[in-house]
């Protein structure tokens, strides 16, 4: 029998999906899952494309029927479940073969095992895939970590496969080790500051003018054709627009809220800390999912707590149109701030420019934005700061006064917005040049003798504070 180009393990809903868009691309595919009562409907539901699928029962055969040098793509959950694999595998792969995590793990677990595998002369490509269900099976945007050597192998295929934006492969070697997969976890931790400024302006809608789940869809799918465009605005305004067979109210009214995460918006944050970086606009994202959880307390709070507020109108919808697009600008700015921190913290070299290129399709955050912000980098940064770039700049400069009377409005009411909040903040601290941190080091020194720098000449200095 013909031994398959590339093997698949595990045939969830994203490795399902992959495995049957290398095969729709005319690729031999091997498959199999842990659970391999798994295997004979997912033959069976692939229709015309099971001729390209090469079902195994065991992952010995698994392995045996892939052409060597191997390129084998495990779809499972990351953590211990990928070590686990890696033991189990190994001593079935020869010189080198390929292994790549496509799941959405932890940058360092990625780099510790690259190095481990590096010295057994296998490889390991840690690949951040973005774009869902639908995506994978139709075109993700993916993130590539891994030597050059397995990158050769794979590009092929998963330029085939990925999202096609004016018939650029939205797919790219973004360096070494954990690149990959740091790059797919800033994206969801951008992800998750878009879903909540869109979902902070639904919320001022909804709880600040009264209007129906109905009124502000069409209203999102009107702004989806402006500089607003993105997939999260156009799924946004679709969603508003369901109505539950059960209630014949909006689906959207009947769904309790309480928001989920798999820890990727997390990462992000934690990482960004660690780096030195400014990451507010997705920490208050982050938090504001945590608070959501809180659904049994904010319930008691909301009779107990007083809002004192003066109250405030909410700003007209061209308004809070400029406060969304700012506050997405801003957000994206942190991430890719970020990413380039890593890049210098790790050697990786990230080509920023081309991430912003392979995000412009298949991923969760396609939107209209990305477009200016590749052609920013490609440009080169003033201080390597996006927020400076002057197509960035101009657009700042057209917007910020929406997110400003938004916010105020927003606050003035009394209805938390906490990353539109978060991202004004960062951008009047990025604006002011002489902050406060000079008494902070004044209190530094005087509790613990720091020392402090002078304006007027170098050194360090303590100041005398008796």
């Amino acid at each position: 029998m013909q031994k398959a180009q590339i093997g698949v393990y595990g045939l969830g809903t994203m490795g399902s999906a992959l495995a049957l868009n290398f095969a729709d691309h005319g690729y031999r595919v091997a498959v199999t899952n842990l659970e391999t009562s798994w295997l004979e409907p997912f033959i069976k539901e692939a229709g015309d494309l099971a001729v390209q699928l090469v079902p195994s029962e065991t992952l010995a055969d698994f392995v045996a029927s892939i052409a060597p040098p191997r390129v084998i793509l495990f779809m499972i959950p990351s953590g211990p479940p990928m070590d686990a694999m890696i033991e189990r595998v190994q001593p079935l792969l020869e010189t080198g073969d390929t292994i790549i995590d496509a799941g959405n793990a932890n940058f360092t677990d990625t780099r510790r095992r690259t190095e481990a595998l590096d010295r057994t002369g296998l490889h390991f490509v840690g690949m951040g895939v973005s774009g869902g269900e639908d995506g994978a099976r139709h075109g993700p945007s993916m993130m590539v970590g891994g030597s050059d050597y397995s990158w050769q192998q794979l590009a092929p295929m998963v330029q085939a496969i990925a999202a096609k934006y004016m018939g650029d492969p939205c797919v790219a070697h973004v360096g070494p080790d954990g690149a990959g997969h740091f790059v797919k976890t800033v994206h969801n931790g951008i992800e998750y500051a878009d879903m909540q400024m869109i979902a902070e302006i639904y919320g001022l809608l909804r709880d600040g003018s009264g209007w129906g789940a109905a009124q502000i869809g069409a209203l999102f799918s009107d702004w989806n054709d402006g500089p607003l465009a993105s997939f999260l605005i156009e799924i946004t305004g679709k969603a508003l627009g369901v109505t539950d067979p059960e209630t014949g109210a909006p689906l959207a009214d009947v769904i309790l809220d309480k928001a989920g995460q798999k820890g990727t918006g997390r990462w992000t944050v934690v990482e960004a800390l660690k780096l030195g970086q400014s990451a507010s606009a997705i920490e208050a994202a982050v938090g504001a999912r945590g608070w959501s959880s809180e659904k049994d307390t904010r319930g008691v709070a909301a009779d107990l707590l007083a809002a004192s507020a003066p109250g405030a109108d909410i700003p007209d919808t061209d308004v809070l149109a400029k406060a969304l697009l700012a506050g997405r600008i801003l957000a994206h700015a942190q991430g890719f701030r970020v990413m380039q921190a890593a890049s210098d913290e790790f050697d990786w070299s990230l080509d920023l420019d081309r991430i912003a290129e392979i995000w412009r399709a298949g991923c969760i955050i396609r939107s209209a934005l990305l477009d200016d912000i590749a052609e920013s980098f490609r440009a080169g940064l003033p201080q390597d700061q996006l927020i400076l770039a002057p197509v960035i700049r101009e657009a700042l400069a057209d917007n910020i006064g929406g997110l400003r009377a938004v916010v105020s409005a927003a606050v003035l009411a009394g209805i938390a917005v906490p990353s539109l909040s978060a991202a004004l903040a960062w951008y009047d601290s990025m604006r002011t040049a002489r902050g406060t941190a000079n008494l902070i080091q004044a209190q530094r020194d005087i509790f613990g003798e720091h020392g402090f720098e002078r304006i007027d000449k170098p050194g360090n200095f303590h100041g005398d504070w008796s």
